[in-house]
């Protein structure tokens, strides 16, 4: 099992000249604003987060050396309930995609309709190149500088790209021993038997695939006669396609980032993409063998050609900033669905000839809310002590998921608008009077 994002070092992707993912999630929510007609107050809070922290962690590495690793963690908003967000280790990070990162998790809660708010974290490190050991330090490293600001009631963690259960266990033991307690609830995504929750390494595939089952039955079409093209190889995608193709759809191609090449390959079998098959040739990093996968009968194309498949529906489930204006239109007319796994994979540039062309969209902080679904359903399972079988969970996230997208394509239909708008609509709005309530302005 790889818990971690096959694109989670694409760093062409995630330095990609002239693009910040906070200057999009603003401008994203700016738009919204608009349609809510939204007073200077909640427009000046909403835009930027209530609390940010930058600091240091200091760790002593393999070979006796101390070196200095960057560390974040944005709360933009808790008026629904405590934070709630993802930790990334990822050489390139940097403090605005954290900041975009917590604000697309705010909505993502609230669109969902789970009472918690939206927070992010990362550290600046690679761990390719890092050992347990070293990882171990930076995780404990980061809970200590944070131990006061985090907490079950205040701000509970998860894994994001390349962090996986162990991390999280990690930073719950340096957690508990610091404050003397114990506090499962504390973080999600740890390991199964240590407070984990069945189902929680499927959520975020399955969620997108829940929605995307919706959305083809609003479309009028057959997920029996439907053939998609996938980015990344991550955690979310392998979900996602194992799903799919259960409900009959078939995958034809999904996209790898190579370490040693330093660039992504599309890995792509006209007659379809077997995701247990490819687990084999793959790293724990998601980045899969190419001389193998050849072997195994797969075209070995450039990155970017999983989005000029002639396929029905698109699975952009790697990092941001993936969809834009200068390769939307290579789109091929055959797509008639865009299923966002990943966060802001698309720009608003990219949005407007989406629009244009009548692609259905299936926005982000919807279609991947699967994740931080489940980790809800974890927080609540340890504050119980109770813990649910799979099916059970599973169940409630397809009961969730669907209720989730069903109301947003009804506020899209009835007040005509592009799917994004009418979930950021119902984000928002709930966010905004969860704030007017409170007397915050």
């Amino acid at each position: 099992m790889i818990a971690t994002s096959s694109a989670g070092v694409q760093k062409q992707t995630a330095k990609a000249k002239g693009f910040n993912a906070f200057e999009m999630a603003q401008s994203q929510f700016d738009h919204v604003a608009d349609i809510l007609k939204l007073d200077d107050a909640a427009r000046d809070f909403l835009r930027v987060p209530m609390r940010e922290f930058h600091f240091t962690i200091p760790v002593r590495m393999d070979d006796g050396k101390v070196k200095m690793f960057r560390g974040f963690r944005v709360q933009h908003n808790d008026a629904r309930g405590p934070n709630k967000g993802g930790i990334r280790f990822h050489p390139h990070e940097t403090v605005d995609t954290v900041r975009a990162l917590a604000m697309w998790m705010t909505w993502k809660c609230s669109v969902v309709d789970i009472p918690l708010g939206g927070g992010k974290g990362g550290v600046i490190c690679d761990p390719h190149n890092l050992s347990d050991r070293e990882q171990e330090q930076i995780c404990r490293g980061w809970i200590r500088t944070m131990a006061r600001n985090v907490g079950p009631v205040q701000d509970v963690p998860a894994p994001d790209v390349m962090t996986a259960p162990k991390h999280m266990l990690w930073m719950l033991d340096e957690y508990e021993t610091i404050h003397g307690v114990k506090a499962p609830g504390f973080i999600t995504g740890k390991p199964v038997g240590m407070g984990g929750s069945l189902g929680r390494t499927e959520a975020t595939g399955y969620g997108v695939v829940f929605t995307v089952r919706e959305a083809l039955k609003e479309l009028g079409l057959k997920p029996s006669g439907c053939v998609a093209a996938f980015q990344g190889f991550g955690n979310v995608s392998q979900y996602a396609v194992r799903l799919f193709r259960q409900i009959g759809g078939k995958a034809i191609c999904v996209s790898s980032w190579d370490q040693k090449d330093q660039k992504s390959y599309t890995f792509r079998r006209q007659d379809g993409v077997d995701p247990d098959q490819l687990l084999g040739i793959t790293d724990r990093f998601g980045g899969i063998d190419k001389n193998k996968a050849k072997d195994l009968g797969y075209e070995i194309l450039p990155g970017e050609a999983w989005i000029e498949q002639e396929a029905d529906v698109l699975f952009p489930c790697a990092l941001e900033n993936q969809v834009t204006g200068a390769n939307v239109k290579r789109i091929h007319k055959r797509v008639r669905l865009v299923a966002e796994g990943a966060n802001g994979p698309t720009t608003p540039e990219a949005d407007v000839v989406l629009k244009e062309r009548g692609i259905f969209v299936i926005p982000d902080f919807l279609a991947n809310a699967g994740g931080v679904s489940c980790s809800y359903f974890e927080q609540v399972q340890c504050n119980m002590n109770y813990f649910w079988e799979k099916d059970e969970v599973l169940g409630k996230l397809d009961t969730l998921m669907t209720s989730a997208y069903l109301a947003v394509s009804d506020c899209a239909r009835k007040q005509k608008l592009f799917m994004r708008d009418a979930a950021y609509v119902i984000a928002v709005r709930r966010v905004v009077d969860a704030c007017r309530q409170r007397g915050w302005f």
